[in-house]
């Protein structure tokens, strides 16, 4: 599992594929870094269509805790991690697999999360799947067969996946006919087309498909579902110094973004108006994902 994963990842130096620099009227004395406060958020979209939200979400931000707030959205979470851990971002939001190498190696600590619709801290689902016709109808039965996955770096696309796999007692790699599809969309659609008896689906792209009106439940089985899975974490860095580290944190846990318009809020993570505080523990399920894949996080870092 390791070998096929790790070489997936190329370990990025720290660049950025945006930067902005919202400026509040006044500054607190407390405010780190000589008055910004540096804001990393990794590109689960395209930058053009990011950029202009978290700037929104920035301005939010700095009126919050009274500091300058810089944006910087990073190349991909290897690069946000290797800014975190030599001291270049305060804040950062890591997807949930990123967020416990980010623990483990930068010292970024959980503190809140985006809420969904219904104020709750939004989550997701990965799931395997088949099609009726398969001639599959347990996760036992996907050994041997064409299996789609999403992306190699994807959490609910292959490590969730690869986990559910494992626990059914098959080798994600060598124990199906794996086939990388490229994306959430891309599985979906050979899934489908019954182009592989199995792969794929996490909940984020059932909805767009049926928002699309191409997702008809009845066409799909599932064989395997996991437990809800936390969205990306809101972070802050270990390293900085109280009494600001409490100001920030309790800023973040109580952000109202609520001002922002309707097809901005669409964008962040979870559909919600406002950030919930968030917790460490809440990605125990990442860790116990990768302790039966036994990914080594210290190869990684």
């Amino acid at each position: 599992m390791q070998t096929a994963f790790f070489k997936s990842i190329a370990v990025a130096a720290w660049t950025a594929a945006a930067l902005y620099s919202p400026i509040c009227a006044a500054q607190a004395p407390d405010c780190p870094n000589g008055g910004t406060v540096r804001f990393g958020a990794e590109p689960y979209e395209s930058v053009a269509k990011l950029a202009p939200v978290y700037k929104n979400l920035g301005k939010i931000l700095a009126k919050a805790i009274d500091c300058k707030v810089e944006v910087v959205i990073t190349t991909n979470y290897t690069a946000e991690i290797e800014a975190m851990r030599h001291g270049k971002l305060e804040v950062a939001e890591f997807g949930p697999f990123g967020y416990v190498l980010a623990h483990k190696v930068a010292g970024a600590e959980a503190v809140a999360a985006f809420s969904n619709s219904h104020g709750q801290p939004a989550t997701y689902y990965a799931s395997i799947v088949t099609w009726p016709g398969s001639g599959i109808t347990t996760i036992k039965q996907v050994a041997g067969h064409t299996f789609a996955y999403s992306d190699p770096a994807s959490t609910s696309g292959h490590l969730f996946p690869s986990y559910g796999l494992s626990k059914a007692g098959i080798d994600p790699d060598h124990g199906v006919k794996a086939i990388y599809a490229g994306s959430h969309t891309q599985s979906f659609e050979a899934l489908r087309h019954h182009k592989v008896e199995a792969g794929e689906l996490n909940s984020e792209q059932i909805e767009a498909a049926r928002n699309a009106n191409e997702y008809d439940a009845k066409a799909y089985v599932t064989l395997w579902k996991s437990d809800p899975i936390p969205l990306d974490p809101i972070t802050v860095s270990k390293s900085l110094k109280e009494p600001f580290k409490s100001r920030l944190t309790a800023a973040l846990q109580h952000l109202d973004y609520s001002g922002l318009p309707e097809k901005d809020r669409k964008v962040l993570m979870g559909g919600g108006m406002h950030l919930l505080p968030q917790t460490d523990g809440a990605y125990d399920l990442i860790r116990d994902l990768v302790k039966t894949l036994h990914i080594d996080l210290n190869k990684m870092s």
